[in-house]
């Protein structure tokens, strides 16, 4: 099998010690203590010599790194919970829009109120049978393709979207099947590429035909689009793994982007109403030269001290729980899901580009479409717009209520392709 991929460093290497950083701020340095040499794939020697802060960085540990039970995912991230990544939202967008990389930083965690935590709290107690199902036809749909090939899967989620969708694929396996699958989470990043070093991780430990890739939702298909050029760059250079499926399994893909899907409806999918809250109480992950070296995992923060409004458990537990309930309905919907052109059309790419000229928008990425695409505009962005279709009103409560709380406009837009869509403000118009 192919070892762990070298990350090409960015720009020119700096001496040890204080340097800057993209965004201006100096690096932090440490002093090794006691560290043995060799710990950590990538390791410098441990000399005492002062060092930047990505030598003290270590990878998550099982049981001290999220909120779901260990048995449910194996994080693949560098642990950079001691670290001071957030900016504020006017300030992100500037920076985003100014040309720093989203991955370099983290937003600040946005905080529900008691009213918007009872939205999300409806929202899953009205959906949760229709997840369940979602989650048994993409999972059967999983199944198949690596039965192709004579192997259980083993589910390999995008951090952090993905990872609640590959927890419940892997207890849907369990509950249907009796089978415990191995279920991964890793990074990718727009504009750079998914994370070698992790994904080399999985694959000296699985046969590379197992490996299914797994996220919550398409938007346009900017990941899936992504995950297919990391993929074809990944077989080229490693003929022995020339089987690994580039194809993303979502539970709704209303972009049209993959044939891995549970549904290409563009409902709400309540994990998308929240940040870290509702995914393991981890950050998003984050790509930075001076943090992640060469050998080491992408990073993310664990949020510890947000663990009384965590209800990543509750989410999984009470989607998980009607499994029972909808096995029925899954077995009775699965022929024709799967015997139905699922080939992708890419329509939410066009539409996207669309809206984008009807807007004035030059950049297509300061459009998101869909429910969980909007959702994320307005809790962690600097939105301008919401278009929502006018049918589909009563399902986007939080959506409206997010807008309201923000003062943002809503417009309503018979035609749309998605439930809604959200704009992004272009800050250097």
């Amino acid at each position: 099998m192919g070892g762990p991929a070298r990350r090409r460093r960015r720009g020119r290497r700096r001496r040890p010690g204080r340097g800057l950083r993209r965004d201006g701020r100096r690096t932090a340095t440490l002093r090794r203590a006691g560290r043995a040499p060799g710990a950590r794939t990538g390791d410098r020697s441990a000399t005492g010599d002062p060092v930047t802060v990505l030598d003290a960085l270590r990878p998550a540990v099982p049981g001290r790194f999220g909120s779901y039970p260990v048995e449910d995912v194996t994080w693949l991230l560098t642990d950079l919970s001691g670290v001071a990544l957030e900016r504020g939202t006017q300030d992100r967008e500037e920076a985003i829009q100014g040309g720093v990389h989203y991955s370099e930083m983290l937003p600040v965690e946005y905080q529900p109120d008691a009213a918007y935590l009872d939205l999300f709290t409806a929202a899953l107690a009205q959906s949760a049978d229709r997840l369940a199902t979602a989650v048994g036809l993409v999972g059967e749909l999983v199944w198949g393709a690596a039965a192709e090939h004579g192997v259980p899967p083993v589910l390999v989620s995008l951090a952090r979207a993905g990872t609640p969708v590959g927890v419940l694929l892997r207890r849907w396996f369990l509950a249907s099947r009796g089978v415990d699958v191995p279920h991964y989470t890793i990074s990718i990043v727009r504009g750079r590429g998914i994370d070698e070093v992790a994904l080399a991780h999985v694959l000296d430990r699985h046969p590379a035909a197992a490996v299914r890739f797994v996220d919550g939702w398409t938007g346009k298909g900017a990941i899936q689009r992504e995950l297919t050029e990391a993929v074809a760059g990944w077989r080229a250079r490693h003929a022995e793994h020339a089987a690994l499926d580039d194809r993303l399994a979502v539970l709704a893909d209303p972009g049209a982007c993959t044939d891995l899907y549970g549904t290409r409806d563009d409902f709400l999918i309540p994990s998308a109403c929240l940040n870290s809250t509702v995914s393991g109480l981890v950050s998003r992950t984050v790509l930075r030269d001076d943090l992640i070296g060469p050998g080491m995992f992408h990073g993310a923060k664990f949020y510890a001290e947000h663990a009384d409004g965590d209800v990543s458990r509750l989410f999984v537990d009470t989607v998980a729980g009607r499994f029972g309930s909808v096995a029925g309905a899954v077995a009775a919907a699965l022929p024709a899901h799967a015997a139905a052109d699922r080939s992708p059309t890419w329509a939410g790419w066009a539409a996207v580009s669309r809206i984008a000229e009807e807007h004035g928008i030059g950049d297509v990425n300061l459009v998101k479409p869909g429910v969980g695409e909007t959702t994320r505009v307005l809790l962690r962005r600097v939105p301008w717009r919401v278009l929502v279709h006018p049918g589909r009103i009563e399902d986007l409560r939080h959506v409206r209520a997010l807008a309201d709380a923000r003062g943002v406009p809503v417009l309503e837009v018979p035609d749309l392709p998605y439930s809604c869509v959200g704009l992004i403000r272009p800050v250097r118009a």
